[in-house]
């Protein structure tokens, strides 16, 4: 329907124009036929370049009704006062321009004013909008969140590399535990992108199963997913640019990766580790406890055997080496906390029964 409307208003513009041309500028001597041969030229260039305008337009549409759906209420309300003071200061600018005579060309210089300060306005709005919020709610006329006080923004996550490939986090925002927008910024994309397209089959089915993630989290209604355009072309090193761009967004970074974590705490940047939830999540054994283990392989120390939890912990059971293949009762005798994960000792119930 917007084809079809814009495609109309070009072939009533390219209409009108022809006849302005055969009239007041060419002065066609052939009379009527001329000024009706320039109409229908006229028209005919209307409705090229009309449908042209008018499909193009139509995707621009599109995409920005999709954005609209996936913006939050806050970014829609700032985008639209920016735009509102940008159109507002371009009609101050274009009143001088009035007493231009020429119509066509005061006409352009008008829409070319227009478009430039409105989009200006809208954009400057955006990257202020914690600026707003922070004025809005001084003010008390609107009740937003705040920023922390290390200047976090606690509804902003930021999404790195290693936690998308990771997988766990769409299981994660399935059961409703996290809050607040996922931005995935276009600079990890396009790493994902080449880790899916590495030669080594390894890499490239790390890379492909991020993206298949990303789709995931797209799908899923309980989470929010932003792709942000915003990039460093200065800074050389991607956890250096996630650093930056969560600094400037306030927000949260959320991953698997040590190194990165302790980069970004020493800059003052909040992190959340994925890797250090599940050992929070994990059953707490106590010295004394018994369980059922099945012993899978030899340990490294003579006579122990090592088995694991259903989430992954080992446990190392002493004595275990003559029952590899077996299930057996065991004792907790201690447990580790490691950087790498948690890990039980443990040593055979039969044993433990003797010493007694």
């Amino acid at each position: 329907m917007l084809v079809q409307i814009i495609r109309f208003l070009f072939v009533t513009i390219g209409a009108v124009v022809g006849y302005e041309l055969a009239i007041n500028v060419i002065h066609t001597p052939s009379g009527l036929p001329g000024i009706i041969l320039y109409i229908i030229i006229g028209c005919g260039v209307g409705y090229i370049i009309g449908s042209l305008v008018g499909k193009r337009l139509d995707r621009v549409m599109e995409w920005l009704d999709s954005a609209i759906q996936k913006m939050p209420g806050f970014d829609l309300f700032v985008a639209v006062l920016g735009l509102v003071i940008g159109l507002f200061i371009a009609w101050l600018v274009s009143i001088p321009f009035s007493s231009i005579p020429n119509q066509l060309v005061k006409l352009f210089l008008k829409i070319f004013i227009f478009v430039v300060l409105g989009f200006l306005g809208l954009r400057l709005s955006l990257y202020k909008k914690e600026d707003f919020r922070a004025l809005f709610h001084s003010f008390g006329s609107i009740k937003m969140p705040l920023t922390s006080s290390k200047g976090h923004h606690t509804n902003e996550k930021v999404l790195d590399t290693s936690v998308i490939i990771d997988g766990r986090i769409a299981d994660i925002c399935r059961t409703g535990f996290v809050e607040g927008r996922l931005n995935v910024p276009r600079f990890i994309l396009r790493e994902l992108q080449g880790i899916a397209d590495s030669e080594d089959g390894l890499k490239r089915n790390r890379g492909r199963r991020g993206l298949d993630v990303l789709r995931l989290l797209q799908k899923e209604p309980k989470a929010e997913i932003h792709i942000d355009d915003r990039d460093y072309p200065e800074i050389a090193d991607v956890d250096a640019k996630l650093v930056q761009f969560s600094k400037e967004l306030g927000a949260i970074v959320l991953t698997n990766d040590y190194n990165l974590n302790k980069v970004a705490e020493l800059q003052g940047v909040k992190v959340l580790n994925i890797n250090e939830l599940a050992n929070a999540l994990k059953p707490v054994v106590l010295p004394g406890e018994e369980m059922s283990v099945l012993v899978l392989r030899e340990g490294k120390e003579i006579g122990q055997g090592v088995g694991y939890l259903d989430d992954g912990t080992m446990i190392v059971v002493d004595g275990g080496k003559k029952h590899v293949g077996s299930e057996v009762e065991v004792v907790v005798t201690s447990v580790l906390q490691t950087p790498a994960g948690k890990m039980i000792f443990t040593k055979l119930k039969s044993l433990e029964a003797n010493s007694a």
